[in-house]
């Protein structure tokens, strides 16, 4: 089974960890993930603004790279890319004008978009195609006693209508921990925001989010956080010592990609799961349960 994939840009960068374990951890499904040829950048955020036409077009243009590489739907495991690819999608389907503004605005060298490629987050097709009685088959080394906190931010479950799980309390990360043998600890804080690019402009705020929602993970006594999204994991990661000079006790936590615990419940090597590229290191945790 081949599946197309749309990486985005920090997945070939600073979070190679995302992608490499992506692939591993597919190919142990019989999955083989084929990259979107000529992608570009998804353009990171959704533009608020009915009018603001100019920002669908890069989104756009890696939908018609879909049709143009034979496919009719696309997946992507980063969630800032699923929610500007998946609402973009669903903006130019809703408003032919601005659909065909933007068909003309590339026609020197696309063809013109229909609006009809599917858009997936791959939490997404492993519940509904692959299913976690597959994915459970196919576990070699259960990721038994690892306390797990699923943290989901913001965009695989804001506005409603790209959600794919319930925009409240959605379950299909435990689900997926679960199917991997760990054990999902119920997390108030897990579709919270991170702080996002506050991280720029304001650092308190990421702190104080970051201290807040990492405190939440250490009440239910989590080995580890899982998330889906780069900056999640660079806001919950790499500033947790700006979050411990809020809040000198708390402890250390590392956080990784649902696609890393994926590769490790697989089997996969060391070079499928790059911890080499976290500031906490995950390994003592992970040895701690006698996972490594």
């Amino acid at each position: 089974m081949k599946l197309i994939y749309y990486p985005g840009c920090t997945l070939k960068n600073h979070a190679r960890n995302f992608d490499v374990s992506t692939v591993s951890s597919m190919a142990k499904l019989d999955v083989e993930v084929e990259e979107l040829d000529r992608w570009n950048c998804c353009g990171t955020v959704h533009a608020l603004g009915a009018t603001n036409v100019m920002n669908r077009i890069a989104p756009v243009t890696n939908l018609v790279r879909v049709k143009q590489q034979q496919a009719n739907e696309v997946m992507t495991t980063c969630a800032m890319c699923y929610n500007t690819l998946k609402r973009a999608n669903i903006d130019v389907q809703k408003r032919a004008a601005a659909l065909e503004t933007i068909n003309k605005f590339m026609y020197l060298d696309e063809v013109d978009y229909q609006g009809d490629v599917a858009v997936h987050h791959l939490l997404e097709y492993l519940r509904d195609r692959i299913g976690f009685d597959k994915l459970s088959a196919r576990v070699k080394k259960p990721l038994k006693g690892l306390r797990v906190a699923c943290y989901y931010g913001c965009l695989l479950v804001r506005p409603k209508e790209v959600a794919f799980d319930d925009v409240e309390n959605p379950t299909v990360m435990e689900d997926l921990v679960t199917a991997l043998g760990g054990t999902p600890v119920p997390f108030a804080q897990k579709t919270e925001c991170c702080g996002a690019y506050h991280a720029v402009d304001n650092a308190e705020i990421v702190a104080d989010r970051t201290n807040k929602i990492m405190s939440g993970a250490t009440e239910q006594q989590a080995d580890v956080a899982m998330v889906s999204c780069p900056l999640c994991a660079f806001n919950l990661d790499f500033k947790q010592p700006d979050a411990r000079r809020l809040n000198p006790e708390l402890q250390p936590m590392p956080v990784l990609y649902f696609t890393q615990l994926m590769a490790l419940a697989f089997g996969c090597g060391e070079d499928d799961l790059r911890f080499d590229l976290h500031h906490i290191d995950p390994k003592p945790a992970l040895a701690g349960r006698g996972l490594i």
